[in-house]
């Protein structure tokens, strides 16, 4: 009984913290999914991550509030038709299901899985009319594990999306294109910090004002390739 009372006192709070913050008002205020829209906001004033006409890649999209971010930024203008086209090119792709927004493409699947890359290229593909070869502005991640509370296992599982971000990166990103992840302050964080930096020209890490305080999370954001995949 005290595990369980525990329990209801620790999601009371955590109830009361969220209806009571800020961002998450201002957030259902501006129509945005989650608060983690204003992190990708700060992320993008600061370093200028975000200008219409790109092709952007959303890794762990779901439920889609950086996706809403990024489709506005862009805007719209007048398609072949006259009718209002996304200003650029956005594709999500998650393990999860998210419902759609507007203008942009949604995949769901695993980023490990061969068929998840060969639906995302063919996507990719189609959206810039059949050029196999364009690449990607920017690719924004905010992928996270399931924690365990287990340091070596929780490490190996952030290190491990790490890898799969900056290895998507490599192989889609134009020479001055950018990419942005979500990282934990950890074991797992130097080794992020060295990824990124033996492939960027310039590497930042910066923790957004929407992130919580208490969060151990922060964003690495890589500028630059230094080899192109």
């Amino acid at each position: 009984m005290k595990i369980k009372t525990q329990s209801k006192k620790v999601n009371k709070a955590w109830l009361h913290q969220h209806v009571t913050d800020p961002w998450v008002r201002l957030a259902q205020k501006e129509g945005y999914r989650a608060r983690a829209a204003y992190k990708l906001k700060e992320l993008d004033e600061t370093y200028h991550l975000v200008r219409p006409g790109q092709c952007i890649v959303d890794l762990g999209c779901a439920p889609g509030a950086w996706c809403q971010y990024l489709r506005r930024r862009l805007g719209v203008a007048p398609g072949p038709d006259g009718s209002p086209q996304v200003r650029g090119v956005i594709v999500g792709l998650d393990l999860l299901p998210m419902e759609p927004v507007d203008g942009v493409r949604f995949i769901q699947g695993d980023l490990r899985e061969e068929a998840t890359l060969a639906a995302l290229q063919a996507t990719l593909t189609e959206a810039m009319g059949g050029d196999a070869a364009h690449r990607l502005d920017l690719v924004v991640s905010d992928m996270a594990p399931n924690l365990s509370g287990v340091d070596d296992v929780d490490a190996a599982r952030i290190e491990h999306l790490i890898e799969l971000a900056v290895d998507f990166a490599l192989r889609h990103l134009k020479p001055e294109g950018a990419l942005v992840a979500k990282v934990f302050h950890g074991r797992a964080y130097d080794a992020a910090v060295r990824r990124f930096r033996a492939h960027f020209r310039s590497v930042k890490a910066h923790k957004p004002k929407a992130s919580r305080p208490q969060s151990a999370e922060t964003f690495l954001v890589g500028v630059g390739l230094t080899v192109c995949g």
